[in-house]
């Protein structure tokens, strides 16, 4: 479980958004501070888990806002430390993580995306893969696909789902495969709304993408 609040930098450019922020390239940001990332990449080197799992504050993964040649980013979570997270992608796939998957709240949305070794790269590995999961009620009722959301899927070719409703994520892991069930339900603002699961989508043992189910 990582705290990305406690020891990081303060976020470069303001907390907003920008399409022009160098600075969140800079490697003397920190996400993690220096303890905290020693301590990451070394659970990377000796942990032998077949799932090695990590619990995650704010998106780790790109998300960009508009399709075409700029990338346009919110400055608060892993696009502002662009540097670090490169650094720590590397070390996964450099020391042999066997499946390494990132589950992320903060959204109030749910994204099942693949994780890039560098995002600047349109060739760069596929390291591992993030969840991100819902808002069991802020938001408001949300709604299935929104114009960001169609947005951010056209932009991220590394994003495979998007969705905008209120719900949670259901996980079921064994040796061959990990299961997440995006549960959603259609309203929140008045009682008794039925849920259900929108799509589920699965990463195999061994193989580092994320898929339909």
């Amino acid at each position: 479980m990582l705290d990305t609040r406690q020891h990081r930098t303060d976020q470069p450019c303001g907390d907003g958004d920008s399409s022009t922020c160098d600075d969140r390239f800079n490697p003397d940001n920190t996400m993690l501070g220096g303890k905290q990332r020693a301590w990451l990449l070394d659970g990377f080197r000796q942990s032998k888990a077949r799932w090695q799992v990590i619990g995650n504050q704010t998106p780790m993964g790109q998300t960009d806002w508009t399709p075409g040649p700029e990338t346009h980013v919110w400055l608060d979570p892993w696009d502002d430390y662009v540097a670090e997270r490169n650094k720590v992608l590397a070390a996964a796939q450099d020391s042999g993580v066997r499946n390494l998957v990132v589950i992320t709240d903060d959204r109030h949305q749910n994204y099942a995306l693949e994780l890039k070794r560098d995002y600047a790269n349109p060739d760069s590995a596929t390291v591992g893969t993030e969840f991100v999961g819902t808002s069991i009620t802020s938001g408001g009722n949300g709604a299935d696909l929104t114009d960001q959301g169609q947005q951010f899927l056209e932009a991220n070719p590394h994003l495979k789902f998007f969705n905008s409703q209120r719900g949670y994520v259901r996980v079921t892991v064994d040796q061959k495969q990990w299961r997440s069930d995006f549960r959603v339900v259609p309203y929140v603002e008045t009682p008794n709304a039925p849920i259900t699961t929108r799509a589920t989508y699965v990463v195999e043992d061994h193989r580092p993408h994320v898929h339909s189910a």
